[in-house]
């Protein structure tokens, strides 16, 4: 009788497939309250190595971390009406502490831009205290009514950038430089993850913002899945805290200001973009564990040439993991670093050790060949770099094959429905197409130009809305 798969098929229930692979990977339990989330080791590895990756690429641009509190006044989220209204199904409120009613309810922050104004309008006096530029490394609640792990939990973590300037162009170009050169760029080149840039429309931007720039990824069963935001929010927050600032021309003028965010959301898109029916692949640039090199059995000698192979490998810089773990079934061990998606495998027994080889196996392509254990470091960096442009280079082939060009609202909702997006003239849908796709779940998940840019407004000439199922 054959073995039962370790997975369920993609093919045969896409959403079964990725709780088993979250289960069986170890990346996440489901907590204790329903919607939330126990991040394991294995995957607070993943959200650890984007942190630090982020985090460098957000100070490039010259902004500084910073911490604020959980705990929002409710009275705050009254100040801006877009705002409050957007949020007000998902809040969390505090009515309690210490044993006694609070005076005033608090709100457990479904993200920050009430907290952070308050003391935006207390640091700003001067353009010379301008741009102010701030990131916040925490989590946030957002009551769900259909909680899935790492897409959509009541509370998660993120980064949240708050800035604000003194003109109108350098907050749309901030937003913008953020959507590019920190998102996109590490979405692309870290993640291996093919995205589309572009502008939200009206029905689908942030509440309280005057913009919207989104990245839209395509996932391995045709829906979208918005990876990252950037928010011109113009002058709205500023209004509603007073934070104003003396010009060079001595006159009292209100900031302009951005807020961006990215989410573990980037987890499940992993899971979703490059998992296979054998568990995930996770992109080189981004692995803990590059290599894993593994002893078949407990000889002395192999166990000798594992270790000095991985002392080998760490030295020509590969993230390497040496699993001598010879009381466990080898079989077993296999079958899990499969799971979690370790990019390269290097098994090493008896045998090999007489021929000289070692069997490699490349987790990405899927191809499994002896090769002289002397030649394996230095022909591995190169290999984790053909399977990092494999995956980005697989990721955008499966949306350009499954993205079809329509003419009409029908032709879009069969698309959408179908398993794929669909591209369709701005001017053709318009809003009230926006809103006919809305009554079979099939959203505008962005605008983009006629030559693939972001669009400059809504109502550019040529824009082109990309529709789709979302998650």
């Amino acid at each position: 009788m054959a073995k039962a798969p370790v997975l369920t098929r993609q093919a045969d229930d896409f959403p079964r497939w990725y709780q088993d692979l979250i289960t069986k990977a170890e990346l996440a339990d489901n907590g204790p309250v329903r919607g939330t989330m126990v991040i394991r080791p294995y995957g607070y590895g993943l959200w650890e190595r984007m942190q630090q990756d982020m985090d460098a690429r957000i100070k490039e641009t010259g902004t500084q971390n910073a911490y604020f509190p959980l705990l929002i006044p409710q009275s705050y989220l009254s100040r801006e009406a877009d705002h409050v209204e957007g949020f007000a199904p998902e809040l969390a409120v505090v009515t309690h502490g210490g044993g006694k009613e609070l005076e005033e309810p608090a709100v457990v922050r479904p993200t920050s831009e009430m907290i952070i104004n308050a003391s935006f309008s207390k640091w700003v006096q001067s353009y010379r205290d301008l741009p102010l530029l701030i990131n916040q490394w925490g989590n946030v609640v957002r009551w769900e009514l259909r909680p899935r792990l790492f897409l959509r939990t009541t509370e998660f973590l993120w980064q949240e950038g708050h800035t604000a300037h003194a003109t109108y162009e350098e907050a749309r170009d901030f937003a913008a430089r953020i959507q590019r050169h920190v998102y996109a760029d590490f979405m692309e080149n870290t993640l291996a993850m093919d995205v589309v840039l572009g502008r939200k429309t009206t029905r689908e931007r942030f509440a309280g913002a005057i913009n919207t720039l989104t990245l839209e990824g395509m996932m391995g069963d045709g829906k979208a899945l918005q990876l990252g935001t950037s928010h011109e929010l113009g002058q709205n927050f500023a209004k509603a805290f007073n934070t104003r600032f003396l010009s060079r021309e001595g006159e009292q003028e209100l900031v302009w200001q951005t807020s961006w965010g990215s989410t573990t959301r980037m987890i499940g898109a992993l899971v979703m973009m490059h998992g296979d029916d054998d568990g995930l692949r996770v992109p080189p640039r981004l692995a803990a564990v590059q290599a894993v090199v593994l002893a078949v059995k407990g000889d002395d000698a192999v166990l000798a040439k594992v270790r000095e192979l991985g002392d080998r490998l760490k030295a020509v810089g590969v993230r390497v993991q040496v699993d001598d773990r010879t009381d466990l079934p080898f079989g077993r061990r296999v079958v899990d670093w499969e799971l979690k998606g370790v990019p390269v495998r290097i098994e090493v027994g008896p045998r090999d050790l007489e021929n000289g080889t070692a069997m490699l196996a490349r987790r990405i392509p899927g191809n499994k060949e002896p090769v002289a254990i002397d030649a394996i470091p230095g022909l591995l960096p190169a290999a984790l770099e053909d399977d990092q442009a494999l995956l980005l280079r697989q990721s955008r082939e499966r949306r350009e094959s499954r993205t079809a060009e329509v003419s009409t609202i029908e032709e879009a909702v069969e698309a959408a429905t179908s398993g794929g997006w669909a591209r369709i003239q701005w001017a053709v849908l318009g809003a009230e197409g926006e809103a006919k796709l809305a009554e079979h779940a099939v959203t505008v998940r962005c605008l983009v130009a006629e030559d693939g840019s972001v669009p400059e407004s809504e109502d550019a000439p040529g824009n082109v809305a990309v529709v789709a199922r979302a998650y």
